[in-house]
């Protein structure tokens, strides 16, 4: 079953690359059909495996530790916008697709407003998992997923959970710098207790 599988996602892999702009292919947009290859590849794929012990992994670990802490949690908001793509996009299952200056925007707005109560992300480092994008053996990005936690801290520092969710992050290099390209945001879910 796994050999079909692979064979599967190969199949799929020659037909993205090949038909992004033929009209066999039932959708017009190519970013739907590169998350959907994603995921294909992700769940059916016979070598796809958690990636958690290599140094793709721990890089970008960091890389997530330092955008989410510097750019969502201290509100740097100039590294933000400095390591996430131009053409970013961000699809989130209960506020829509937002571009680069949309996620921009609501960050400011929501996050960053400086209202007392401030919005808090942290990940659960025991689900994170990464996997490389190569382009005829060029390493040129990688996919990152998981789980991570959303918590309201107040001005004394105090935190409570408010809901859990699961990401996919595309992360390509430009210039041998990662940044954040596509990401996907769902499943939330408010805390049972």
């Amino acid at each position: 079953m796994a050999a079909k599988a692979t064979i599967s996602s190969q199949y799929v892999c020659k037909i993205m690359r090949s038909s992004l702009d033929s009209t066999l292919l039932p959708f017009s947009s190519p970013q739907i059909w590169v998350f959907a290859f994603l995921a294909l590849c992700m769940t059916t794929s016979g070598r796809a495996q958690r990636a958690t012990s290599t140094n793709l992994f721990n890089e970008l670990r960091i890389q997530d530790s330092l955008l989410f802490e510097l750019g969502f949690n201290q509100c740097d908001l100039v590294y933000l916008e400095e390591h996430i793509a131009d053409d970013l996009a961000f699809y989130h299952d209960q506020n829509g697709l937002q571009d680069k200056t949309l996620f921009l925007d609501n960050i400011r707005q929501f996050v960053c407003s400086g209202s007392g109560i401030k919005p808090i992300r942290k990940v659960n480092s025991n689900e994170l998992s990464a996997f490389p994008l190569f382009d005829n053996g060029q390493l040129y990005g990688a996919i990152q997923s998981g789980t991570h936690h959303f918590y309201l801290r107040d001005g004394l520092n105090a935190e409570w959970l408010t809901n859990t969710a699961r990401f996919t992050h595309v992360w390509v290099l430009q210039d041998g710098t990662w940044v954040l390209d596509k990401v996907l945001s769902y499943d939330h879910r408010e805390p049972t207790n």
